[in-house]
């Protein structure tokens, strides 16, 4: 039999000599042939769409790096557009998005189970990507998480402090928590189609869950993210899943037990040793690097590679950014990084 991979054996809570890697964001704008994919597909979501290509942009970093994993190529706000959100990207300025104020606007979205249709193309492109990867290699499905999703749903594009969801969410609790269930059970229905599809882990993206505190943590970050593990489980009880509440600071304590995940990613604020003694006695963790090291590169770069790694030996533990690569980094430099990991 095929030995297993690696990044499977680390969620599987498995102590390993040297961790799997992979990174966020790493099929992107720093790679030459990734802008050159872009250009060719004609803007963002035309490369979204079309399978052929967002898996060849998928493959690009596997090719030229070797990670242990790749992850799908598509973006978080595709949920919401397939619910019936307009969207769109302003060039250098992100995403854009019809907004949802009050209740008739929730009129306008579709049932979440009217998703799939349009997210076809996604599918297809998991499909080509369980095919063509490596035999080593595993395959990453995504989603974001209900509230992030929210938050861009509700202001219409990203904000530095989720203003406007916390308005809506204060001002007009039933029409946000009504939002809040069609994006999980979108959501639901999107990842089980990735599974069903070849995606052999999940991870949920919850960039903005910093920004939520007490209570509101545990109903809008916490309880989302545990339905919807649960409802992957049911089906796939043996599909691992990595969440990620990015900035969650002390709430990343018992996050993973608590929302049935197989391993809790980090940003980069979190201190390692902090992680070890809080997080990691619970089971796989994932990060940490700061993203900026990618740009900046040099025996800075080595050494915190290796003082992560070594950090977060005694336990299971895949290595990652904090969060994604930035169009600034230097390819030269992920190279610096897998030789500081791999030796």
């Amino acid at each position: 039999m095929m030995a297993e991979k690696l990044l499977m054996r680390a969620l599987r809570g498995e102590t390993l000599a040297t961790p799997p890697v992979w990174m966020m964001r790493q099929a992107g704008r720093y790679l030459p042939e990734y802008r050159a994919t872009r250009a060719e597909a004609g803007d963002f979501l035309s490369l979204c769409y079309n399978p052929e290509l967002a898996a060849e942009v998928t493959f690009q970093p596997i090719r030229r790096f070797g990670f242990d994993a790749a992850i799908l190529f598509a973006d978080i706000l595709l949920v919401p557009q397939a619910l019936g959100a307009d969207l769109w990207f302003e060039t250098g300025e992100g995403p854009r998005l019809s907004t949802i104020s009050g209740p008739d606007d929730l009129l306008r979205l579709k049932p979440a189970d009217a998703i799939h249709d349009h997210l076809a193309p996604v599918y297809e492109t998991v499909r080509i990507l369980a095919a063509g990867l490596p035999a080593e290699t595993a395959l990453i499905g995504f989603a974001g998480a209900p509230w992030t999703v929210a938050t861009y749903m509700i202001a219409g594009r990203g904000t530095p402090d989720q203003g406007p969801a916390h308005a809506l969410k204060a001002s007009d609790p039933a029409t946000f928590d009504a939002l809040m269930a069609r994006i999980t059970d979108a959501t639901i229905a999107y990842l089980l189609a990735q599974v069903a599809a070849g995606a052999e882990v999940i991870k949920l993206f919850d960039s903005w869950a910093g920004s939520l505190k007490g209570a509101d943590f545990d109903k809008y970050a916490l309880d989302p993210a545990r339905r919807i593990i649960a409802a992957l489980k049911a089906k796939h009880p043996d599909l691992p899943v990595i969440a990620f509440p990015r900035e969650a600071r002390e709430r990343y304590i018992g996050f993973g037990r608590a929302v049935g995940a197989d391993c809790v990613a980090l940003d980069s604020s979190v201190d390692a040793a902090w992680a070890v003694a809080n997080v990691q006695v619970d089971g796989c963790v994932q990060g940490n690097l700061a993203p900026g090291h990618m740009v900046t590169g040099g025996q800075a770069l080595i050494d915190e590679t290796r003082r992560i790694v070594e950090a977060f030996s005694t336990g299971p533990h895949i290595f990652n950014l904090g969060h994604g690569i930035t169009p600034e980094a230097d390819p030269a430099n992920v190279e610096l990084m897998l030789r500081a990991i791999r030796g």
